[in-house]
């Protein structure tokens, strides 16, 4: 199973960006999806969770501004970032719970964000 992720970009201050990451290859199901985010010297954090049951978690710094959202028939999760600040520019991951015949983790090749202030 491979992530594939896209979308990041530089933006201004206040404005926004939608990443998008596709899965492919041969799985039964995904949940929950995520995306994360690292800053070089930093740990990486999560910034939002989809699960399948239509539960969804945010960091309080993306709370309000970020959006996060599945589209199981394209096997794509995107993250809609809207009022973004300099402080969210980050590596952003996409990051998957795989079920095939086991349980696996999955991470998408980083993207990143630049919020000029």
């Amino acid at each position: 199973v491979q992530l594939q992720a896209s979308g990041g970009g530089l933006v201004h201050a206040g404005g926004s960006l939608r990443l998008s990451c596709q899965a492919s290859g041969p799985f039964l199901s995904i949940s929950p999806w995520a995306w994360y985010r690292q800053v070089t010297g930093r740990q990486r954090e999560l910034v939002a969770r989809a699960s399948s049951d239509g539960r969804t978690d945010y960091a309080d710094s993306a709370k309000g501004r970020f959006t996060i959202s599945v589209d199981g028939a394209k096997n794509t999760v995107s993250l809609q970032m809207n009022n973004l600040k300099p402080e969210d520019t980050a590596v952003y991951y996409c990051h998957a719970f795989v079920v095939t015949s086991t349980l696996t983790q999955h991470w998408g090749r980083g993207t990143q964000v630049t919020v000029s202030s």
